[in-house]
């Protein structure tokens, strides 16, 4: 899923519907198949929650284990990995920064096992190992970056 696509196809829906660009993405459902022209309100996340469920049903997937969780944690991932945030302002975002008393949350964010790593763990310290992706702000390909 690219959300640079999705964006793109969700302004090209905007201005065939006549509706601002500006504003929220999520915004409230108005009756059965429409959504409010109003970017300043924004939909709830118990509303946001049922219509990705039922969006997961349409494609045959079981919601059940899906949340918006899930997209905290996402979030908390493309932070660190792509965009190389530290671990403080990832607390920032998440709102986990007040009081520092709990440093697992942060963890439980960022890695799980189900995630699949980036790197084989036998080549960390091969030198013949092939190029890790360059890092999206200095390029650099180097395990440091």
């Amino acid at each position: 899923l690219c959300p640079i696509r999705a964006y793109a196809a969700w302004a090209d829906a905007m201005r065939k519907l006549g509706m601002p660009l500006s504003g929220y993405v999520f915004r409230p459902r108005v009756g059965f198949d429409s959504i409010s022209s109003d970017g300043k309100q924004a939909m709830t996340s118990s509303a946001f929650l049922e219509c990705f469920r039922n969006n997961l049903c349409d494609i045959s997937v079981h919601p059940r284990y899906y949340g918006t969780h899930s997209f905290r944690r996402g979030g908390c991932q493309w932070l660190a990995v792509v965009c190389r945030w530290s671990f403080r302002r990832i607390c920032d975002w998440g709102g986990w920064a007040e009081s520092f008393d709990n440093p697992g949350t942060l963890f439980k964010y960022l890695l799980s096992w189900v995630d699949n790593p980036l790197e084989r763990r036998e080549d960390f310290f091969n030198p013949d190992r092939p190029p890790i992706d360059p890092c999206t702000h200095c390029g650099r390909t180097c395990t440091c970056a």
